[in-house]
């Protein structure tokens, strides 16, 4: 089974990668950015190219996600990854937000099949590298994938990630199997399973169900639980003291290219909404996490979580 770490915009970036790399990666076998919006000015915001820079990537597949409805603008950005040494590109058809799809880009796309025809045509024309998509199976309907899915069959694609919600369903509801399974069936490129894998019992019902899956891609599920890959391959749970050393190596990391607590702290809150899910009577200890205002309240706080919450993983998404 191939394993990939979905992307997440502002907290799966290449500090956060890197840690989980080092301390949890026991089979993951792409990594995907949080997506780089495209614009006419190219790649050329700061933490756009530190995010993609190989020096930020090394010992990695780092697989960068476009976001876009421009293709002339998305070309360039092609050759600029191609020149850092990438050779695949996915494009982000699947955000459900409305900053995002009122523009027609994510999952705004899917909504009018002419006119994503019209761009995936342009997009594929003498394309230098490899494109995969990460979609979403329509916007209100699940009726709307099958046209949806003769679209993208008519392309060259690396492989297709269905997260099988529509954008409607934002991340509430439950995915759509009949419309994965009908990505199985019909998909000319190699389908990969995305959404709601949150625990071991997750993954096998999802494999049991699939036995020709054969690539799967976890997102908040790893999130909430970095010792999930590992269960899932090992049967080894990820221990209190393992956590907490991957959490101080994450937020020193930050320390040391933040400007101030403020901005660290932001992105450390961030993160706890999902890795709070290891604690049970967290209630109290994540308030205070909440209102940190400085390092060492912050500190403080996250010190009385991992000392007094029993850890393990607790139900919730």
């Amino acid at each position: 089974m191939d394993i990939y770490f979905a992307p997440l915009e502002g907290i799966t970036g290449y500090l956060y990668r890197n840690a989980f790399h080092d301390f949890f990666d026991c089979g993951i076998g792409k990594y995907f950015t949080p997506f780089i919006a495209v614009s006419q000015n190219g790649l050329t915001k700061t933490r756009e190219v530190a995010d993609v820079a190989p020096a930020h990537n090394q010992g990695m597949t780092v697989i960068p996600q476009l976001l876009g409805s421009r293709a002339g603008e998305m070309k360039g950005y092609f050759y600029r990854m191609q020149e850092l040494g990438y050779g695949e590109i996915n494009l982000n058809l699947g955000c459900p937000y409305q900053t995002v799809v009122s523009k027609k880009k994510g999952a705004g796309l899917l909504a009018d099949t002419d006119f994503l025809k019209e761009f995936l045509d342009e997009v594929f024309r003498d394309v230098p590298v490899k494109l995969s998509i990460k979609t979403r199976i329509g916007m209100e309907k699940a009726q709307e994938f099958a046209e949806i899915l003769k679209i993208y069959n008519q392309y060259p694609l690396e492989e297709l990630i269905v997260h099988p919600r529509v954008r409607a369903d934002f991340y509430e509801n439950h995915p759509n199997l009949e419309a994965f399974a009908h990505a199985l069936e019909e998909s000319k490129a190699p389908v990969c399973y995305n959404g709601d894998i949150f625990t071991l019992e997750d993954y096998q019902k999802i494999t049991e169900r699939f036995p020709k899956v054969e690539r799967i891609m976890l997102g908040r599920g790893l999130l909430a639980n970095p010792g999930l890959l590992s269960e899932i391959l090992t049967g080894k749970r990820m221990e209190k003291e393992e956590f907490k050393a991957f959490h101080d190596r994450i937020y020193e990391d930050y320390r040391k290219i933040m400007q101030g607590d403020t901005n660290t702290l932001f992105k450390m809150k961030e993160l706890w909404n999902y890795m709070q899910l290891m604690f049970g009577d967290r209630e109290k200890a994540m308030k205070k996490i909440r209102k940190a205002k400085g390092a060492a309240e912050y500190e403080s706080a996250v010190h009385m979580l991992f000392a007094s919450c029993p850890f393990g993983r607790q139900s919730g998404r």
